[in-house]
């Protein structure tokens, strides 16, 4: 049970998250919301530092960082059709996020930080799955089901404009421009598999991206 002083430095992050992700109301026309990304990963990251069950840091980490999405799609995107700096905050903000993986719950800084977690080279990421790809008897299965809802959400939010931008577009978009957008999702779909059932992932991931690319062809048959 985290003591009063550590409630209030949680409340603490997570005001100084909704600064950012409301900037603009302060301060139109600039860009120091998009910090909103980084900001989120503090608050999250406190909460796993409290010894909060790793999935349940990690369904609030994608929740604030798909509450940014929404924000961005909603109020950014859809104004000036901008999608690069939407991307590039996410980006670094999931390098930020990968990164404190292996420095905070190193063993000189906080070991307890290992419990429930793998280690995959240097960093330590949920370990939901044992070897033969069942669950852990250690997961909830309430927060695994939020965490793989909240990751897809993420996956859809972040893929959405580029399919929006591809049906709006005039251009005519060759099939091996479809392919190579296609294989740019790999990566995210792959991971995707991965949360949904493990380590027998990769035919799910082919699904995915089978999928994409009909979507695609369809979105752009007239073109």
């Amino acid at each position: 049970m985290a003591d009063i002083g550590s409630i209030i430095v949680a409340i603490t992050l997570f005001i100084i998250y909704g600064i950012f992700l409301f900037y603009d109301i302060f301060r139109r026309g600039e860009k120091w919301g998009f910090l909103a990304y980084i900001t989120a990963v503090i608050p999250a990251d406190y909460l796993w530092y409290l010894g909060t069950d790793v999935l349940l840091v990690y369904i609030v980490l994608f929740m604030l960082w798909n509450v940014c999405l929404i924000r961005d799609l909603l109020f950014v995107y859809r104004k000036d059709r901008e999608y690069d700096d939407i991307l590039l905050f996410l980006g670094l903000a999931i390098l930020i996020q990968i990164v404190l993986t292996a420095i905070l719950p190193a063993n000189q800084l906080n070991p307890q930080m290992q419990t429930n977690t793998g280690l995959w080279f240097y960093f330590y990421f949920p370990d939901v799955y044992t070897t033969t790809y069942g669950i852990q008897s250690w997961v909830n299965t309430t927060y695994l089901l939020g965490f793989r809802l909240t990751a897809t959400l993420m996956i859809i939010l972040t893929i959405w404009p580029m399919i929006k931008d591809i049906k709006d577009s005039d251009e005519h978009i060759s099939l091996l421009a479809l392919i190579i957008i296609d294989l740019i999702f790999i990566l995210p779909f792959l991971w995707l598999a991965y949360v949904w059932i493990g380590g027998l992932g990769w035919p799910l991931t082919f699904l995915f991206a089978v999928i994409l690319l009909i979507i695609l062809l369809i979105l752009t048959r007239e073109k």
